[in-house]
């Protein structure tokens, strides 16, 4: 066995480690969705060992990949079906993103940081994802040309939701988003019906804030 097989044999085993360990009460399409997407390959060399760990990992800039186990629910929560077209606020390293491209029709994606969209526009491309749309950009405003979304998931916190992210969400959507400051965050399931809200607490959480416009206070909402 040359090194390279025996790598990717080691990764497959940490990678059924992982599902079989930490995401054992998730539904088999979630767990079958983390069992083929190569996690380690969504991290800087130097931190492939802590790829299949229970914890987030950093991935540079500030930013993290988060917990298996976060990912997992994130995406449980957000009820993907195969022909959703979904909108993700902070691409980050693209590992979430890839999780979702094997469930959903269409990912489009948007990162604020201009290395990590790069970084993660090659290595989705590098694994054959080809329904991920990357774009960098403030994700405040969404991607309104690509709208009405079936789900919309935000992997960083506003300290409110963003309006146009509504406005972008099809009615009868779902809404995955972290929401308030560092210290007091709170994970939120929206749901929109008629033009309303449903609004149901998951639990409390501690994600990145969300940059950009939003945190210098010259946004838009609409």
């Amino acid at each position: 066995m040359d090194e390279l097989t025996g790598n990717r044999s080691l990764s497959a085993a940490a990678r059924k480690r992982m599902v079989d360990e930490q995401l054992s009460e998730f539904p088999p399409a979630v767990r079958a969705a983390m069992a083929r997407v190569p996690r380690h390959e969504f991290l800087p060399p130097e931190k492939h060992s802590s790829a299949y760990a229970d914890g987030a990992v950093p991935i540079g800039f500030g930013q993290t990949i988060s917990q298996p186990y976060i990912v997992a629910l994130m995406t449980e929560q957000l009820d993907p079906q195969p022909t959703d077209r979904v909108l993700e606020i902070g691409t980050g390293s693209g590992y979430q993103a890839a999780v979702l491209a094997e469930l959903v029709a269409e990912v489009f994606s948007i990162e604020i940081i201009e290395p990590l969209a790069k970084r993660a526009m090659d290595t989705l491309r590098h694994l054959g994802y080809r329904n991920v749309l990357v774009r960098l950009g403030d994700g405040f405003s969404g991607w309104p040309e690509a709208a009405p979304f079936d789900g919309v998931i935000v992997t960083c916190a506003p300290e409110q939701v963003p309006p146009p992210l509504v406005k972008q969400l099809k009615d009868g959507g779902r809404m995955l988003i972290p929401v308030g400051p560092p210290d007091d965050q709170e994970l939120f399931v929206l749901q929109k019906r008629e033009d309303q809200l449903v609004k149901l607490a998951v639990f409390p959480v501690r994600f990145v804030p969300m940059t950009g416009a939003v945190q210098r206070g010259d946004r838009e909402d609409s």
